[in-house]
């Protein structure tokens, strides 16, 4: 565990707390939905909100103050809105943990403490972000609560290592078959719930997105059938996710219909991974990990075969928006 997240769990511990608000935008904020999750279902007295960096601030919720706690995230620290954010939070007297790529960036010296976290390649998986949230939320449940699970996520996060490099290479056949399958489609839906549902917005509004510039909606398994279904015909690309948390149910609901009036559906079910060494406690909470490093192999197999790279952009850090 990084020196920086034991610091912020020590201050967990000596200021009173009750509400954390998670604030971000794009990929960074996909990365909230998985610990509003934890917090749903684990925590009896602290209540939490998402909100998008820009709307918090307008939204300006009223039960900000001194008790609150903000964690943010952006990943190169400059996104302007998170920024304010966090200047935002601190006029209001709440905490301010925020997590970045660069110690130096702005979000850095706007908030009260930094969690620098690592990416890419050769990173750590235990030093990237999606890890250094579980620790997060879960100390804070077991400072303030008493929860039980925190030395389980920390034991299963040490062990994740060899597992993601297995599912990784189990899957791999897969997301080549899946980049020559899909290279030319328009539109790639993609659909989670629960701890899940992060993951799904990440891979639609960035990957496909941002970085392909495929149209592409996150949908949420449980609002399935309450509109989106409608499109669903032979030829509409879906890509559905099932985890192991408690909403699973409406995730293998939305499969089977998909799978019984749609022909061209990519099945990432968390049952298959081999969890050795996670917690059973905690696999619900786990498994998106692991879900995320596959699916990202899927993006960059699509990118080859496209010969469209992740890298490319259209407007992004090139025109004034």
């Amino acid at each position: 565990m990084l020196a920086a997240v034991k610091n912020a769990l020590e201050v967990f511990q000596k200021r009173e707390i009750d509400r954390v608000y998670f604030v971000a935008c794009g990929g960074s904020s996909s990365l909230m939905y998985a610990s509003k999750y934890v917090l749903d279902r684990e925590s009896a007295k602290i209540d939490s909100d998402l909100y998008s960096s820009n709307e918090f601030i307008h939204r300006n919720p009223r039960k900000l103050d001194e008790k609150s706690l903000v964690i943010l995230c952006s990943h190169y620290g400059k996104t302007p809105e998170t920024v304010e954010a966090a200047r935002f939070a601190r006029e209001k007297g709440a905490l301010t943990v925020s997590l970045t790529f660069d110690a130096d960036a702005p979000l850095a010296h706007e908030s009260e403490y930094v969690i620098v976290y690592e990416d890419g390649k050769g990173a750590n998986y235990l030093n990237e972000s999606p890890a250094i949230m579980l620790e997060l939320v879960f100390g804070l449940l077991a400072a303030k609560e008493g929860n039980e699970k925190f030395n389980d996520v920390v034991s299963s996060l040490d062990n994740l290592g060899p597992i993601l490099e297995k599912e990784k290479a189990k899957f791999l056949s897969r997301a080549k078959a899946f980049a020559e399958s899909y290279k030319d489609d328009k539109v790639i839906y993609t659909m989670g719930s629960g701890a899940n549902y992060g993951i799904a917005y990440w891979f639609a509004i960035c990957l496909l997105m941002e970085m392909q510039w495929i149209h592409s909606h996150a949908l949420h398994a449980g609002e399935y059938f309450h509109g989106p279904f409608e499109v669903l015909d032979k030829d509409v690309p879906v890509i559905q996710l099932l985890g192991l948390d408690e909403t699973r149910p409406l995730e293998e609901r939305s499969l089977e219909f998909t799978q019984r009036y749609g022909e061209r559906v990519v099945v990432l079910d968390a049952k298959e991974f081999d969890l050795t060494g996670v917690a059973d406690s905690v696999k619900g909470y786990i498994a998106p990990l692991i879900l995320q490093a596959v699916l990202r192999q899927y993006a960059e197999k699509l990118a080859e075969a496209r010969n469209h790279p992740l890298s490319t952009r259209r407007y992004m850090w090139k025109v004034p928006y």
